[in-house]
């Protein structure tokens, strides 16, 4: 298995669900009433394939060994950048769900946080993989030394064996291709 290779195929999965996010942020901005139950969706996807799956992988392996095999580089690369990335994408996605919470209370007001936080996240997520798929993930296959990449490649199958067996790529592509069918 080539993790990297996965990891860029599970980005087109995420940013095919940044799209459904837009959408659906933009029917609020027309003034269609929210529908929670695909906003929870869309972030349980975000939250367990994007985060909790596809980071986790990235956080636990391949980062882990940028940052002890590549020096400054490594610790720039990766702590100053794709893992700031990462956090700041939960703020965000913490930041709509108490935003929507705060609309299903009656605050209509609140409306302006989700389209906000949304927005902000689909945008930024889409930058991240960018630079992951572009440089990041480039630079760790050049520089890494093979067996540590080797290495790498075993975690994310035995991590990924882990995950088929409850099923987490089928749960979360047919998620998403029933939200797409809703709202693309």
């Amino acid at each position: 298995m080539n993790n990297v290779e996965l990891m860029i195929s599970e980005h087109k999965y995420i940013l095919r669900m940044l799209k459904v996010v837009r959408k659906a942020n933009f029917d609020i901005l027309k003034g269609e009433d929210i529908c929670y139950e695909d906003f929870d969706h869309m972030v349980d996807f975000i939250r367990t394939y994007a985060d909790a799956h596809h980071h986790g992988k990235e956080e636990k392996f391949l980062f882990k060994e940028m940052l002890a095999h590549l020096g400054q580089i490594g610790t720039n690369l990766i702590t100053h950048g794709m893992l700031v990335e990462h956090d700041l994408g939960r703020l965000y996605i913490h930041d709509l769900l108490e935003a929507l919470e705060r609309v299903k209370a009656g605050d209509e007001e609140s409306k302006l946080d989700v389209i906000a936080n949304a927005i902000g996240y689909t945008h930024l997520l889409t930058r991240h993989i960018g630079k992951e798929d572009e440089v990041v993930y480039t630079f760790g296959a050049k520089k890494l030394p093979a067996e540590v990449f080797e290495e790498i490649d075993r975690q994310a199958e035995a991590f990924e064996k882990d995950a088929e067996k409850i099923g987490t790529q089928k749960k979360y592509i047919t998620l998403l291709e029933e939200l797409e069918a809703k709202y693309l």
